[in-house]
């Protein structure tokens, strides 16, 4: 018997099946390649926008910042730029030396809070010269370094450089959203940033001898960055336990609740970080319990030389008065928070 033609037509039939096998393997597995990854677990729920075309333009590219690329290329000239107008320290007592970073740009609600603790520490603090933020915003896209871990670590280093690392304090800040993987959520789309956990923003210390440190972070979990950055000479608070969120973040609000509380009421009512905290911790309460909110437990870490420097460095500044918190791109109807408490 010729089996020839049988074997012909066996093989063509297990070649069209495989070929359509194929294409509806393809069809099905593309749309799960083009995914995009899932972003990180928001600090808190985010409230519904009050005004979708406001939170549009808010979170624009701009068309005079150039491409992603022309944007990071541009970052060196930035902090180059930022480093440059710091001025020499004062002697004689200690000094402070603050550096703002707000990471999340889709929101401007970190930008505000940055921009709010830079006027606020030049203007009542006597910190001028001395202050470096890097903001996420599409709006400070072509003005201010980008929040990014390598920036921060120019920061830093640059602060190293210009300080006297026995006798002056780094104030350091950081505020956006935070996972329950203890990371700070940083992002500015398209442009691929890393995210900061509490080894890598500990890593940035490694290689200077920056003494004395003020470390405060608003973000939800913000509690899983104190082991890293613990020691004898640093004071840490945070917004939250290690197993908690906060609150205040979202496109309807102009500050955290936990920015507010520390710095437009504690440190405005307080030349003091622990006594601005103590009120903060007792504000943030109060709302938490008034608006049935899961409650979010803000940290504070301190030691005695920590304390020590910093009263020597109170004792070597003249307070200016309180500032009003005031919103860069302010929104209809927004309230003075000094003049309408919570």
């Amino acid at each position: 018997m010729n089996t020839r033609p049988l074997l012909i037509v066996t093989f063509a039939l297990a070649f069209a099946f495989g070929a359509l096998g194929a294409v509806f393997y393809v069809h099905q597995a593309a749309p799960i390649a083009q995914t995009a990854p899932a972003k990180p677990t928001p600090a808190a729920p985010t409230p519904d926008k009050a005004d979708p075309d406001e939170e549009e333009a808010s979170t624009k590219w701009p068309a005079d910042a150039g491409s992603p690329e022309q944007v990071m290329y541009a970052q060196a000239q930035l902090m180059q730029t930022a480093v440059g107008q710091l001025t020499p320290r004062r002697p004689g007592h200690p000094n402070l030396y603050v550096i703002g970073f707000a990471g999340d740009g889709e929101e401007n609600v970190f930008r505000n809070e940055v921009e709010f603790v830079e006027h606020q520490f030049t203007q009542r603090f006597d910190s001028a010269g001395h202050v470096i933020v890097m903001i996420n915003n599409p709006a400070t896209l072509t003005s201010t370094p980008l929040a990014t871990l390598s920036n921060l670590q120019t920061a830093i280093d640059a602060v190293a450089e210009r300080m006297d690392q026995e006798q002056d304090i780094l104030f350091l800040f950081l505020t956006t959203h935070g996972s329950r993987e203890h990371e700070l959520y940083v992002s500015l789309e398209p442009l691929p940033l890393d995210q900061i956990g509490p080894d890598d923003l500990a890593d940035l210390f490694a290689d200077t001898h920056i003494r004395h440190r003020v470390v405060v972070i608003s973000a939800c979990y913000s509690g899983g960055f104190v082991d890293a950055l613990k020691n004898d000479t640093t004071m840490i608070v945070t917004a939250a336990r290690t197993d908690r969120a906060s609150f205040g973040c979202g496109t309807d609000s102009d500050i955290t609740d936990f920015g507010r509380a520390f710095f437009v009421d504690g440190l405005n009512h307080n030349d003091n970080f622990k006594a601005a905290y103590d009120e903060a911790a007792q504000l943030v309460d109060s709302w938490e319990t008034r608006d049935d909110e899961e409650h979010s437990y803000p940290q504070f870490v301190s030691t005695p030389k920590i304390e020590a420097q910093l009263k020597a460095w109170r004792a070597g500044i003249r307070l200016g008065p309180p500032l009003p918190f005031k919103t860069s791109a302010p929104k209809q109807n927004a309230v003075d928070s000094l003049t309408a408490m919570r």
